[in-house]
């Protein structure tokens, strides 16, 4: 040896930090991979050891094909041509990958596996050959060849029994089966937790620890009911394999949430759909956008389905469109199946230039945009109680009366009082099951629908014990303030004119209350939520008419049963704020025109304003659909016209056709006794299959299906951000996002959850990495 190596050069730090870097590598979300087969990294680029689990994600998600899309056109040798959409379905289905940005084809499986000497194009570029299916074949070439060696290796991947720690750790029968039943319990367990929207940690899990969090509280105590169970879990089975671990719960729930969706987009198929969204704060104050898809299953039945929660860092449209563009990429949805979009009336959202609506409809002209009708309802109740002086001034005082009786705890432990004494001596009162229940007065709120009309309702039925209340805090407030302020609600309370605009706008509010709980059905059709708004409307405007005189002899019970003075219809009417000067009009006038008249003038006036797209073309043209009254609202040249709005669903052929089959259809149906009182498309479309009436008349039912999607109401969005709300609470406020999403789709979509085999679990599971155990 040379004496010259004692003396070498030591390598240099910058070559230290070098070589320390390569044998360490940053771990990866896996929900980051890009699924558009042109834009992944090549395999060789990702560390040796995290090869196999990027392998394993995208064969468990399988091949990239979106279906829907706005393909490109081809010359190939004179004629026009695109990639084909049946390909999916051939038996090319399992390994081939479409990518629009590129329009070309790829393999999954030579992606995954390629050699450092293969170079075909279906691994590396891609190839676009629309006009030679042959070619296909000649990739997979014989046995033996580059794609046939990239499918052994992914059997092989798949095949777990072939595994190194397979191979390492040979297990016995018994293991397999004390594993299986380990594994059957855990996912049992997680089924039970996330049905609740339950957390699954404690705060502390240490072996000392009093409570361990649901999780392991139950797992123990399933274990002490089942013997069997017992000796397979917790300290009885191996310390590698106690399936106890978080990130054990959070892989099962996350199988759960993958097989929830599965359904949904099996539910969904190759149709079109419409989406809803909105966005608000979760608990530790992270904007998340929730997505719905609506759409007519196989049976003819309109869906609203819960698909995710996105988490965006702002609201702005392009952050939005953003977050729905990364949630369609992932599930291999487009925007081109897009045929609606519901929304508030946020600017973000609606905008006609700049909103999400008008970025959504830059891709695809007949994604529709409906504004929520009932958050549109609830802007009409708003409206009027800010546009008409004395009605406002009725719900501000009826806001003070709530802060005032609700204050404290002993304000309210004397209004629960007072019930109980009045019932005690009321001779009238049924007893029964369900009825007297202690009541309370519900807050009213601009963004809860049909919180006014619960709000007066109540005081109606709790008006002597708020009026008690009141007469308490007189005599036992501390303050002189507060004793003043309850004895002017108090002297409010007991005027006519209070009387008087509590029962009107129950009243009014009532009528309406119908309409808001027709629109939040998840089932609700455009067609008929339009024809609830036009009767509404017409029953707003008969009471108007015929109304008065019953209204007035409601408020004169209720004033002589309450001691209240009832005012003289025929008197002149003296102005409270002027009271030497004369109206020269009498009270009847006052009541009448003034008020009564002028609320509602100004409630239909709101309507017509407010749903100004009940008056448009496109639902105008839907509502020759109505089966209503022996279809009478049909009309052949509208439905083509509607079909007309509808350029990717119906081509020049199909639109020749559906003039004929129109023909056929209309004559069918009315002479048909099984189509006889419908209530609506919805009904239509569901008798249309259970019939197969929808096969004889295909390109009409696509008419009805395209009626149905458009979105009515964001019911559905305000319902899994309560659900969200109920799964991250300040306790769980470090939920991470990927968790929070997967037990939001659980909680939301019990009934398809419900639907999960444990088996189907159990194999996903072990599909997503590499195992120890073995089933």
């Amino acid at each position: 040896m040379s004496i010259l190596k004692f003396f070498s050069k030591s390598p240099s730090p910058s070559n230290l930090e070098s070589s320390n870097s390569s044998s360490k590598f940053s771990k990866i979300d896996l929900d980051d991979l890009p699924p558009d087969p042109s834009k992944r990294k090549p395999i060789s680029s990702y560390n040796p050891n995290q090869r196999d689990e990027i392998r394993r994600y995208y064969l468990v998600k399988g091949p990239h094909q979106p279906k829907g899309l706005d393909r490109p056109w081809t010359d190939f040798g004179g004629k026009m041509r695109r990639f084909p959409e049946e390909w999916y379905k051939s038996e090319y289905g399992n390994w081939i990958e479409y990518s629009k940005k590129e329009d070309k084809v790829y393999c999954l499986y030579c992606y995954l596996f390629k050699e450092s000497r293969q170079n075909d194009a279906y691994a590396i570029d891609g190839l676009r050959c629309w006009n030679k299916k042959e070619k296909l074949q000649k990739h997979v070439g014989e046995r033996n060849s580059f794609h046939d060696i990239a499918r052994k290796k992914v059997d092989d991947l798949l095949n777990q029994a072939q595994s190194i720690h397979a191979a390492f750790e040979r297990q016995t029968d018994k293991e397999k089966k004390d594993y299986r039943l380990r594994l059957t319990t855990s996912i049992k367990l997680v089924r039970a937790l996330l049905n609740g929207g339950l957390s699954f940690r404690g705060h502390d899990e240490s072996k000392n620890s009093i409570y361990k969090g649901h999780y392991l509280e139950l797992l123990k105590l399933l274990g002490e009911i089942n013997e069997e169970i017992g000796k397979v879990i917790l300290d009885n089975a191996p310390k590698n394999c106690q399936m106890t671990a978080p990130s054990i719960q959070k892989e099962i729930c996350s199988c759960f949430a993958e097989e929830v969706l599965k359904k949904i987009f099996e539910e969904l198929g190759d149709e079109v759909f419409s989406i809803l969204v909105d966005e608000s704060r979760d608990v530790s104050n992270k904007e998340q956008m929730a997505v719905v898809l609506r759409y007519v299953d196989k049976l003819g039945n309109v869906k609203e389905r819960f698909v995710g929660l996105v988490h965006v860092m702002e609201t702005t449209s392009l952050s939005l469109k953003s977050g729905i563009d990364r949630l369609f990429a992932r599930y291999n949805l487009s925007l081109n199946r897009v045929r609606g979009q519901g929304y508030d009336g946020a600017s973000n959202m609606s905008g006609e230039f700049n909103g999400l609506k008008a970025l959504i409809l830059k891709e695809n002209l007949s994604a529709y945009f409906v504004h929520c009708f009932a958050h549109q309802l609830q802007l009409v109740v708003v409206g009027l109680a800010t546009k008409h002086h004395e009605i406002f001034k009725f719900f501000g005082e009826v806001s003070n009366l709530i802060n005032v009786v609700s204050a404290s705890c002993k304000r309210i432990d004397v209004g629960r009082e007072k019930q109980r004494e009045n019932l005690q001596l009321n001779p009238e009162v049924e007893t029964g099951r369900g009825k007297n229940q202690e009541l309370s007065l519900a807050r009213p709120g601009d963004t809860r629908w049909s919180s006014h009309e619960k709000t007066l309702h109540r005081l109606i039925i709790l008006f002597p014990v708020v009026i008690e209340v009141l007469e308490y805090i007189e005599t036992s407030a501390s303050d002189d303030a507060h004793k003043s302020q309850a004895d002017g609600l108090e002297i409010y309370m007991k005027s006519f004119t209070f009387v008087f605009y509590l029962h009107m706008m129950k009243e009014i509010l009532g009528i309406t209350n119908k309409l808001c709980e027709a629109l939040q059905k998840k089932d609700q059709d455009i067609v008929n939520a339009c024809q609830l708004i036009r009767s509404t409307k017409a029953q707003l405007l008969d009471y108007r008419l015929e109304g008065f005189d019953s209204l007035l002899k409601d408020v004169t019970t209720f004033c002589d049963k309450y001691e209240i003075e009832v005012v003289k219809m025929e008197d002149e009417y003296v102005d409270p704020k002027n009271r030497r000067k004369k109206t020269n009009i009498t009270n009847r006038h006052h009541y009448v025109v003034n008020n009564f008249n002028t609320v509602l003038d100004m409630q239909i006036q709101e309507y017509e304003r407010r749903f100004n797209e009940v008056t448009t073309n496109l639902l105008m043209l839907m509502n020759c659909l109505s089966p209503c009254n022996s279809f009478s609202a049909f009309n052949k040249q509208n439905l083509l016209d509607l079909a007309g709005m509808y350029p990717y669903d119906f081509n020049i052929d199909e639109k020749d056709k559906l003039k004929y089959e129109l023909g056929h259809y209309i004559y069918n149906m009315k002479d048909d006794t099984r189509f006889a009182n419908l209530n609506g498309v919805g009904d239509l479309a569901k008798r249309m299959v259970e019939t197969r009436k929808h096969i004889d008349y295909p390109l009409v039912y696509r008419l009805m299906k395209l009626s149905l999607v458009l979105p009515v109401a964001t019911a559905s969005v305000e319902r899994s951000f309560s659900s969200m709300k109920h799964v991250k609470t300040d306790v769980r406020n470090r939920m991470g996002d990927g968790y929070m999403n997967d037990s939001c789709i659980c909680f939301v979509e019990r009934d398809l959850f419900q639907q999960v085999s444990v088996e189907d679990v159990m194999q996903r599971f072990q599909k997503m990495k590499s195992r120890r155990q073995q089933l």
